[in-house]
């Protein structure tokens, strides 16, 4: 019996531990990681976001980015700004619970996400715009694009996470912190020195085969996931993303704006050939630009790339694939394998039409 609780013990006293380092990791990650933009009270969430104004002569209309799961404001203001101040109104957002925006209570499905898109767009009085969707965000910029068709002007979507995958699984630790009591404590004792730990692999991992930027992890803030409630509010998202996709792959026919479509024949985290390619097919006249040796994140590795699209989807006549040339010949050394494989997807798992 006293080797029962003396094991009881030590188990409350590592969890007690695990919650300590995580609440210290937590409020160290914040202080480093300050708002670096205005907030905005949205249904009971306050919105963290960067506003860019029109210039007085902008050749490109107005811009909102939507970053994905694990990010933040910062991971596509960092690159594709410089490429387009001066030229467009631009509106970076941390998406409810991730970065420094809270979550509120209603804000746990790309198609609420969408709505709350649209309200921030209200309160900085932008009518319609061009919305850029990463990864997970391109799920909520479809979910913009069906509810808000009046309020898009074109769609761009970066290495995007928009359709039925085989099987719908998830990484295990999504689900299990959506489970109640116990994904909280998972959350509360173990979210930070896991991920901590297992932050620099999985970042090469979402940019192999190409080179991680320098300073990448703590420039754009990615440590901000690590805190409890964001760890818990990026894994309901994902766990979610399932049953979304399943329902609104089969209206993205509906959706009638210039669309671009860039994605990497690498992609090492979502199905580039089930997700681009679905797109391209079920969007009238999307049009999709492969770039070979090129992973997860066009956004950083082809900024250039990424800001001709918005300029195609703006109506302007942009060759895209003369510029995907320029950009393979640019990385067509890169040979960053990490510790994930290849992803391979059968054509046959295509979402339903």
């Amino acid at each position: 019996m006293n080797l029962i609780y003396a094991a009881l013990a030590l188990l409350m006293a590592l969890v007690f531990t695990l919650a300590g380092v995580t609440r210290a990791g937590s409020w160290l990650i914040e202080r480093r990681n300050p708002s670096v933009g205005g907030f905005a009270d949205i249904d009971g969430a306050r919105i963290h976001y960067v506003h860019i104004p029109a210039p007085e002569n902008a050749d490109l209309p107005p811009v909102v980015f939507i970053h994905g799961a694990s990010a933040n404001l910062r991971d596509q203001m960092l690159p594709l700004r410089p490429l387009l101040e001066g030229r467009a109104e631009m509106v970076f957002f941390d998406r409810p619970g991730l970065g420094r925006s809270g979550r509120g209570s209603g804000n746990g499905t790309p198609e609420a996400q969408a709505n709350t898109i649209a309200a921030l767009m209200n309160n900085l009085g932008i009518k319609k715009a061009i919305i850029v969707g990463h990864s997970f965000g391109g799920a909520i910029t479809t979910a913009f694009a069906l509810q808000h068709a009046d309020r898009t002007l074109g769609l761009v979507f970066v290495s995007p996470a928009t359709h039925p995958w085989p099987g719908g699984a998830t990484a295990w630790y999504y689900n299990l912190t959506t489970i109640p009591v116990v994904g909280r404590l998972f959350s509360e004792t173990l979210s930070y020195p896991a991920g901590m730990l297992r932050m620099a692999a999985a970042t090469a991992c979402v940019f192999s085969p190409n080179q991680v930027p320098d300073g990448y992890v703590t420039e754009a803030s990615i440590p901000l996931v690590l805190r409890p409630s964001a760890f818990r509010s990026n894994a309901r998202d994902v766990a979610g993303l399932y049953r979304y996709v399943l329902g609104a792959a089969p209206h993205y026919r509906d959706i009638e704006v210039p669309t671009v479509i860039i994605s990497g024949d690498r992609d090492k985290v979502v199905y580039a050939t089930i997700h681009s390619t679905g797109l391209a097919r079920d969007i009238p006249g999307a049009e999709l630009v492969w770039v070979r040796n090129l992973g997860h994140k066009p956004d950083w590795i082809a900024p250039d790339l990424v800001a001709g699209a918005m300029e195609k989807a703006a109506g302007r006549d942009v060759d895209l694939h003369a510029l995907a040339r320029t950009v393979e010949a640019r990385i067509a050394g890169d040979a960053h394998a990490g510790e994930c494989a290849d992803l391979k997807a059968p054509e046959a798992e295509l979402a339903p039409t």
